[in-house]
């Protein structure tokens, strides 16, 4: 009997003790598969072969073996400290990770900062070092000098005033780092909050009250600091945006590359202008990309409202590569979107169904039509877009008989006007002389976004118009689901103004 029960107990502790190293190697194996989970949403911006996206001097960056690789010596000194800087975009709200290794010297990630001179720049950073002091703590580059060191939390007040609390300890947290070796450091931004961490432990911790001084958003940048010769490197580096932190509203504007003749189609300089403007407007972030398609992946990320403004049709950028299902995605989660002038315009069996789900309706070539003439918009309807616009009158390529779907009740008519008969080219459109045509509109969509087409936007000039820009702008903002001012938003332009960043055009 004691040995069959032995027997027994023994298959059991057997069993126990293969349950267990069960249980070990899945606490051993777990982290990499939580890592996995964890990694949802990061995009490289760094492609591990060249320094495509990314500037600085050349005497000091390149890439090698992989890595970006920043090298002093005592015959190639740098007399100040130099940057290389991401290009493709500000960063506002979002995680960071990224490994490096540094031998000698001190480095750092810079982040919502300023370009002050070339390859110099000034801002929050994300220090490290090759010794035992620096690594980990927040340091304000050119500004504020140290907000918070390695195991501090720092609130800091309107006025400056600053309320240091140690909630760890700075020497077990550098002896988490390892020594001319590969760590991870991660950055957190999100308002006016900002962690650092390295290997996984929190070593600073900041919330930034100080309006006047601190960086909603702004450059990310790699430093090569002056002094003794070094080298430090980087690798594996992910950017992942997250939307806005207090209510803040985020409208994404695309300008397509040049296009036209001298004031036409000046995508770059009238977006220019609205992103101006937006800067102004409080509870909005308005970041643009210039040129077309943004090489940025996470340009979209964390956007409430995206803006094209860019040559359409079977060239049209929406409808390259597998752009039109990354927008579907966006649509879906409710972000706004907004097409002006030939932007509305893309193929009847590639672009139309979506721009019909998106925006409402748009420009089908052979149907619709697209001549210049003098639209005079006598009286507006009642919506969160027409807020303080009133009646005006201007000449553009105003296109009209945009393909609408049968019975679309959700089509609110933002512009109507009635063109000259004579415009009406196509068969399409001349079955219906004298009718009123719509050359803008919005909808709300089932999916809880909202929409805006606008068909105007061919001549430069007539960003001018204060009417003309404040019903584009309130637009913006009903897209994103921002607070519309009962008499929308309030902007001036110059004519100073109208003339900066111009295409260079071909003679």
């Amino acid at each position: 009997m004691h040995s069959r029960i032995f027997k027994l107990r023994s298959r059991r502790v057997g069993r126990c003790a293969f349950a267990l190293a069960f249980l070990v190697l899945a606490f051993v194996t777990a982290p990499h598969a939580a890592s996995g989970a964890d990694e949802a949403g990061f995009k490289p911006i760094f492609n591990g072969k060249d320094l495509e996206g990314w500037d600085g001097n050349p005497k000091f960056w390149s890439v090698v073996d992989g890595t970006i690789t920043g090298k002093t010596t005592a015959d190639n000194p740098t007399k100040g400290n130099t940057f290389l800087i991401w290009r493709q975009a500000p960063v506002d709200d979002f995680v960071l990770r990224l490994n490096y290794k540094i031998v000698g010297g001190n480095s750092g990630i810079q982040y919502r900062s300023k370009e002050l001179d070339k390859w110099v720049v000034g801002g929050y950073q994300g220090d490290f070092e090759a010794k035992d002091t620096f690594s980990g703590i927040l340091y304000e580059e050119r500004g504020r000098g140290i907000l918070a060191n390695r195991g501090q939390k720092v609130t800091i007040d309107a006025d400056g005033k600053r309320h240091e609390e140690q909630v760890g300890d700075s020497a077990a947290l550098q002896a988490n780092i390892k020594k001319e070796d590969w760590n991870e450091y991660e950055i957190t931004a999100e308002g006016n909050h900002l962690v650092h961490k390295i290997n996984g432990q929190v070593t600073a911790e900041v919330f930034d009250n100080q309006k006047d001084k601190r960086a909603e958003s702004g450059i990310l940048a790699l430093q090569l600091h002056a002094g003794p010769p070094m080298q430090v490197q980087f690798k594996d580096i992910r950017l992942k945006r997250t939307r806005l932190a207090d209510g803040r509203k985020k409208i994404v504007m695309v300008a397509g590359t040049p296009s036209h003749g001298p004031g036409d189609h000046e995508f770059n300089a009238g977006t220019k202008i609205l992103e101006r403007c937006l800067q102004k407007t409080p509870g909005v972030v308005a970041a643009a990309y210039y040129n077309g398609w943004p090489a940025d992946p996470t340009a979209f990320d964390n956007a409430d409202s995206i803006m094209l403004y860019m040559d359409g049709g079977s060239g049209h950028p929406l409808i390259q590569r597998n752009r039109l299902a990354e927008i579907d995605q966006l649509m879906k989660r409710g972000v706004g979107l907004c097409c002006a002038h030939y932007a509305v315009e893309v193929p009847k069996e590639k672009g139309g169904p979506d721009l019909t789900k998106w925006i409402g309706g748009y420009y089908e070539t052979g149907y619709s039509i697209n001549p210049h003439w003098d639209a005079e918009f006598g009286k507006l309807p009642r919506h969160a877009t027409t807020g303080g616009v009133q009646p005006f009158k201007i000449r553009d390529e105003w296109y009209y008989n945009i393909r609408f779907p049968e019975g679309s009740g959700n089509v609110v008519p933002l512009l109507v006007a009635t063109p000259p008969d004579a415009s009406r080219r196509t068969e399409a459109a001349k079955s219906h002389p004298g009718r009123e045509e719509v050359v803008a509109w919005a909808v709300e969509r089932p999916d809880g976004g909202r929409g805006f087409g606008f068909t105007g936007g061919h001549t430069h000039a007539n960003w001018g118009n204060d009417n003309f820009r404040k019903l584009i702008l309130n637009a913006l903002l009903w897209t994103a689901k921002a607070d519309v001012p009962a008499q929308g938003v309030e902007s001036s332009v110059t004519p100073e103004q109208l003339k900066e960043n111009l295409d260079p055009k071909k003679k």
